[in-house]
């Protein structure tokens, strides 16, 4: 009887591993191999095919020598998918066309390419990228901007710091889409663009989702001691300085605005358990309301509705004085 379950469950873990590379390896040669959509579509039907029938003889007769020209072409399709490297020259699109650079030399950050565009209601702009210096000794908030764009479950995740001169330093992990590109979450799971990360104003970045995109921005005050904060903004600067030296592909599941954030706290010791709400980003409150990140004076609900700050940009509109009206009402830590 063991033996029989224990078969059982080789056959089908054996099966669920056959079903799930047919998948991955199809819509990996539909979406890059080379040649023209034809070719792509041939070679994906092709791996498609080889992946069922192999399926369909391993569930029929369980022999191991079936799986061979699946795992021979596996291995043909893994060693080209390693080859692929993202590209470090580009017509990117005039927002993401320069990766953030710092420099620090004492408590003096000074970074190059802070992204701070004057946006127009038609979703027009006039490019200004600024070197900007910021004292770290005086930083004093971290604040969670999450601007949702599909419903509950997805948002784009911003982390901005605050310093005593007024300053807002606001980061973003995007895609760096060429000219005319556009942003899928699938095709960005198959190495179709590379990581940027954005240094920029919130006048800019999160005005831009707030008065122009016109997307549900939620704005959450976060407890984080300086030190913490400084320490995650340094690895801000560590990580951009490296992206600028060697790019790396975005993928909307396992390097995306949210999981590059978990990694740069895990850098710093200070990474929070996994949890399934870092993939589902769109209920990254709820979790961080658990882990004692925000204010517990007030219920998570609470927090979400006074902290829903688009009419607010709104009304204010993309000016000075924005990241003060914003924070109106909006309960610190």
């Amino acid at each position: 009887m063991i033996r029989r379950i224990l078969r059982s469950l080789f056959v089908t873990l054996i099966a669920l591993a056959v079903a799930g590379f047919t998948v991955w390896g199809a819509a990996a040669l539909s979406f890059r191999a080379p040649g023209s959509d034809l070719v792509q579509m041939l070679l994906s039907a092709s791996f498609a095919g080889l992946g069922a029938v192999t399926l369909y003889f391993w569930l029929r007769h369980r022999r191991v020598k079936r799986l061979l020209p699946l795992v021979i072409a596996s291995a043909a399709l893994l060693v080209w998918w390693s080859t692929l490297q993202p590209p470090s020259d580009g017509n990117w699109s005039p927002d993401v066309a320069r990766q953030v650079t710092g420099k620090i030399d004492g408590d003096i950050l000074t970074l190059n390419g802070v992204r701070n565009f004057e946006w127009q209601g038609d979703g027009s702009f006039v490019e200004n990228w600024e070197t900007r210096t910021y004292n770290l000794s005086e930083l004093k908030s971290t604040d969670l901007f999450l601007s949702y764009w599909a419903g509950p479950e997805m948002a784009h995740f911003i982390l901005s710091f605050g310093f005593a001169d007024g300053q807002y330093l606001a980061w973003s992990i995007e895609v760096r889409r060429q000219v005319d590109g556009g942003f899928s979450p699938v095709a960005d799971a198959f190495k179709e663009n590379p990581i940027v990360i954005m240094a920029a104003t919130e006048t800019d970045i999160v005005g831009l989702r707030t008065n122009i995109r016109k997307e549900d921005v939620q704005l959450f005050r976060l407890n984080s001691d300086p030190d913490t904060a400084r320490e995650l903004l340094e690895e801000y600067v560590l990580d951009s300085n490296a992206l600028a030296a060697a790019p790396h592909w975005y993928n909307s599941i396992t390097t995306n605005c949210t999981t590059v954030v978990l990694k740069m706290m895990r850098a710093i010791g200070n990474a929070p358990p996994f949890d399934w709400r870092i993939i589902v980003n769109g209920y990254l409150p709820e979790y961080g309301y658990e882990l004692g990140s925000l204010n517990t004076e007030y219920s998570i609900e609470e927090l979400r509705e006074l902290g829903s700050i688009s009419s607010k940009g709104q009304a204010f509109g993309i000016r000075p004085g924005y990241s003060e009206a914003i924070r109106q009402g909006v309960p610190a830590h």
